[in-house]
C-alpha cells in the first residue's frame, strides 16, 4: 500500500493552477522554441552547414554566405500552438533542397540544408520545454 500526505493543500493546488494555465497558454514556450530553432540555422550558415555543405567552385568562403541576405532574412514567428523559423526569399528553397535553376533547368544547385536541425539542436528544444514547465512548479 501506497500512501501520500499532503501537508500543505493549498501549495499543491496553486502549482497544479500554475502547470495547467501553463499548458492552456504556450506562447511563451512557443516563443522561446522559435528563437532556439533560429539559433540552429546561424550556427548552421557560421559553420558552413552542419554536417559541412557541399564546398565552392567559383569563389573562396562559405556557401551561401556571399553577400550575406539569405543568411540575414530569417525570422521567427510564434503564437500559442506555433513555433517557426523561416525566411521570405524565393530563391531560399533551391539551396535548402537542391535541385535543378535556371533558364531551362540547366543548372545544378547542390543541396544545402541550412533549416536542419542537429542532435545537439533537438536537445536544446527538449531543455526549453523541460525548463519552461519546470518554471511553472
Amino acid at each position: 500500500m501506497i500512501e501520500v500526505q499532503i501537508d500543505n493543500l493549498f501549495v499543491v493546488q496553486n502549482q497544479l493552477e500554475r502547470l495547467g494555465d501553463g499548458v492552456q497558454n504556450r506562447y511563451l514556450l512557443m516563443r522561446r522554441l522559435s528563437e532556439t530553432m533560429h539559433k540552429g540555422v546561424r550556427d548552421n550558415f557560421r559553420a558552413g552547414g552542419r554536417p559541412n555543405w557541399l564546398g565552392l567552385k567559383y569563389r573562396n568562403g562559405k556557401p551561401l554566405n556571399d553577400t550575406g541576405a539569405l543568411r540575414n532574412s530569417f525570422s521567427t514567428l510564434s503564437d500559442n500552438d506555433t513555433a517557426l523559423v523561416g525566411t521570405n526569399l524565393v530563391y531560399a528553397a533551391i539551396h535548402n533542397f537542391g535541385g535543378m535553376a535556371g533558364r531551362n533547368r540547366k543548372v545544378h544547385i547542390p543541396q544545402r540544408e541550412f533549416l536542419a536541425l542537429t542532435n545537439t539542436d533537438k536537445q536544446a528544444l527538449m531543455d526549453d520545454v523541460q525548463d519552461y514547465f519546470s518554471s511553472l512548479i
